[in-house]
This record gives C-alpha cells, sequence and structure tokens, in this order.
C-alpha cells in the first residue's frame, strides 16, 4: 500500500462505502442483492454497518484491497486478494459494486458494498484482473515452493541410504579384518 513497497502495481479510487455484511455463500449477484437490501432496512444492533456510507479509499494491488477512511487514512478492512471470492456490479443499481471475501481468522464470508457513480464496472473490472494476476503470481511461487519440498524430500532421501551404505561398508570392513 506504501509508494515504497516492492510492488509498485496500485490503484486507489474514491468510493462510497455502504457497508459490509456477513453473508452464507462466497459468491453470487444473489449475494450482493440479499447484502444491499440488507443495508438498506438497518439493523440497531449491528456493529458492521457504523462506516455505513462514508467516502473512502479503496487501495488495490496484486496482494490485496484495502479500505481506508478517508479523512483520517485509518485501515478500516485489509482483504487479501486470496480471499476474494466474487466480484461484480449490482445490476439493479449500476452505480453499486461489491466483492465477497472469506474472513482470514473464522470460516465466515463478509460481502463489501461501495457506490461509484463512474467507475464501479471499471474497479470490478480491475478486482478481476488483479485476481488473476496474484492467482498467476500464487502458482508460480507455489511452483517454485514445489520444487524446492521436492529436492529437501529427495536429499532427506539419500542421505537415509548413504547412512545404511555406510553402515553396511562398516560392517563388511569388521569381516575382512
Amino acid at each position: 500500500m506504501s509508494d515504497t513497497s516492492e510492488d509498485n502495481n496500485e490503484i486507489s479510487f474514491r468510493v462510497k462505502f455502504l457497508g459490509r455484511v456477513e453473508v452464507v455463500r462466497p459468491d453470487g449477484v444473489q449475494i450482493l442483492e440479499e447484502a444491499a437490501l440488507s443495508l438498506q432496512t438497518p439493523d440497531p444492533y449491528s456493529t458492521e454497518k457504523a462506516a455505513k456510507k462514508s467516502k473512502v479509499h479503496l487501495f488495490l494491488s496484486l496482494s490485496e484491497i484495502d479500505i481506508l477512511e478517508n479523512k483520517t487514512k485509518f485501515l478500516l478492512y485489509p482483504c487479501p486478494l486470496s480471499t476474494v471470492s466474487f466480484c461484480a456490479v449490482l445490476p439493479s443499481s449500476h452505480k453499486v459494486f461489491g466483492f465477497v471475501a472469506r474472513h482470514p481468522a473464522a470460516d465466515t464470508y463478509h460481502c463489501y458494498l461501495f457506490q461509484s457513480k463512474k467507475f464501479s464496472h471499471v474497479l470490478v473490472s480491475l478486482i478481476g484482473d488483479a485476481f488473476r494476476a496474484s492467482k498467476k503470481e500464487e502458482s508460480v511461487k507455489g511452483g517454485r515452493d514445489l520444487i524446492v519440498e521436492a529436492l529437501r524430500h529427495k536429499n532427506k532421501v539419500l542421505q537415509r541410504e548413504n547412512t545404511e551404505l555406510k553402515k553396511k561398508l562398516a560392517g563388511q570392513n569388521d569381516l575382512f579384518v
């Protein structure tokens, strides 16, 4: 998120944050519709909707989506792209878009909804592009990790084999003495 980060591939948009709602499924336009409807009917006991309809900065990088409060730049929600499962523009209102992400600590999903007069479709497209790019990067890193693990495993097997051969050789040397 900072300008000094290793990957300077980030973009920021100022949008209206409509709220965050816990949802039952990780994807589908129906989930966005239900979340938007839920935000229209306020729940007096919910703390999730306290920041409702405030201006935020949406920072998008190849690793995560950060939602920052507009004036203070306080981080409201960090959402690693690896946890994002769905992103779309609301069909009933083309100014509203959102994404669904898995909570990093709990086995729950949250839908984050935003409003942008001009950039809803652009942001959904950018989030999709960033998600695909991060998956490619993960698969490359994952491929390297698998190679390293395979080499470590092979090294252990060869070390065991070497130890067994040394024992056999020492046993044979005892026979010849």
